[in-house]
């Protein structure tokens, strides 16, 4: 199952809409991605500065990689997808999901803060394939979405996050290793 990449121009879907009373209504680009499930959707401009034709403008893109919940997760993982897990060395030493793989997005600091692995494409390539089915997670959830972000632009095509993370995969009974 490839994911694909569809450019999402705002300038297309941000023609200026208006409530009943009248006022502009604002567009949220990332609620657009979130609802189209199976694909990495690439939002341009993520302002809400307007043009001269009220279309939605900013300089910048972002992709917003797919997102799934655990369960889903999970029958994609025992369809072939393969786990990655980056929580630190010691979250994923209490527990993780059955054949996932741990390269950590941080590493804890000595001042209880966190600094980004700095080899974590490098890592990764060694393991994974630019276009293996791949599942990202953590203990919550914020660690994989910028992983799963910063994987799919260094190229890798089917990347996903998993929402919820390994709490919410405990939480639901799904097989654990330790």
């Amino acid at each position: 199952m490839a994911a694909t990449l569809a450019r999402v121009s705002l300038r297309a879907l941000a023609r200026p809409r208006h409530s009943a009373a009248g006022v502009p209504l604002q567009l949220d680009a990332t609620a657009i991605a979130r609802k189209t499930p199976g694909s990495l959707i690439g939002v341009r401009g993520t302002g809400t500065g307007t043009g001269a034709d009220g279309a939605l403008q900013a300089d910048e893109e972002a992709v917003v990689p797919r997102s799934v919940p655990v369960h889903i997760a999970y029958e994609l993982q025992k369809a072939g997808h393969r786990y990655l897990d980056v929580r630190t060395e010691s979250e994923f030493r209490a527990g993780h999901p059955e054949r996932a793989v741990n390269i950590p997005y941080v590493f804890r600091t000595n001042d209880s803060g966190t600094t980004k692995n700095t080899h974590f494409l490098e890592q990764v390539s060694r393991i994974f394939g630019k276009d293996d089915e791949i599942l990202v997670g953590c203990q919550s959830g914020r660690r994989p979405l910028m992983a799963a972000t910063e994987l799919h632009s260094a190229g890798f095509t089917d990347v996903t996050d998993i929402a919820g993370g390994f709490s919410s995969w405990r939480e639901k009974g799904l097989p654990i290793s330790h």
